[in-house]
């Protein structure tokens, strides 16, 4: 009706960005152009043709109404027991194909929730966002390279004071003699040392001193 269209553009006003990049034509014998949902107790307006952008979808089923006998609540939107919040975004995704999130709001929620209205394009986005950010995620904090130098006794001051830069004294420890043809036995020593690499092109080139035995 004439009231049903009137209020529809005032709340189509308030959505910003309605570009829209689908082409498809609304499917045939359709009743009215708008359609009500109650999502969880808040009200959607949008219309037949933005829920059926995905054919495979359960909002496209339920608007055509062929095979989804939905309750309606007493305005007559169909009535879906889903978190209102996260079907906002799904809304906008139908109506522009793109995908706009608060920056406080989670991705497995969206995904939650597209899987049940089964919108697979959309579903496929936010997987591959979600294996974006574990990606950088492992790829930001230093990893700890440590190294195990064998070395003798007067050997330990200078290899401690020529080490490179970065690199950290861990630990000392004493593994007994070596047996030396010389008479007098040598204090071997395991120098642990650690670095901190950041993904840096020449990280991995900075060795430890040449006396190095690694």
């Amino acid at each position: 009706g004439v009231r049903m269209r009137m209020e529809g553009r005032e709340e189509m006003q308030g959505a910003v960005g309605l570009r829209c990049t689908w082409d498809i034509p609304p499917p045939a014998g359709t009743q009215s152009k708008w359609v009500r949902l109650n999502v969880g107790g808040t009200v959607f307006l949008t219309t037949r043709q933005t829920l059926c952008r995905e054919q495979k979808s359960f909002l496209c089923r339920l608007c055509q109404g062929e095979e989804l006998q939905s309750d309606r609540d007493e305005t007559g939107a169909y009535l879906i027991d889903r978190d209102p919040t996260y079907f906002g975004p799904i809304l906008n995704f139908l109506r522009h194909g793109k995908l706009v999130l608060d920056k406080d709001m989670a991705e497995e929620g969206i995904l939650e929730e597209a899987e049940f209205y089964n919108i697979g394009p959309l579903i496929r986005i936010i997987k591959d966002r979600m294996e974006e950010k574990d990606y950088t995620v492992t790829q930001v904090p230093p990893k700890h390279v440590y190294r195990v130098l064998q070395c003798q006794e007067e050997e330990l001051t200078q290899m401690v004071s020529t080490m490179s830069d970065g690199w950290c004294f861990e630990q000392l420890v004493n593994i007994g003699s070596s047996y030396n043809y010389g008479n007098e036995d040598q204090t071997e020593f395991l120098c642990v040392v650690s670095k901190e690499l950041y993904n840096s092109p020449n990280g991995l080139n900075s060795e430890p001193s040449h006396k190095a035995k690694v």
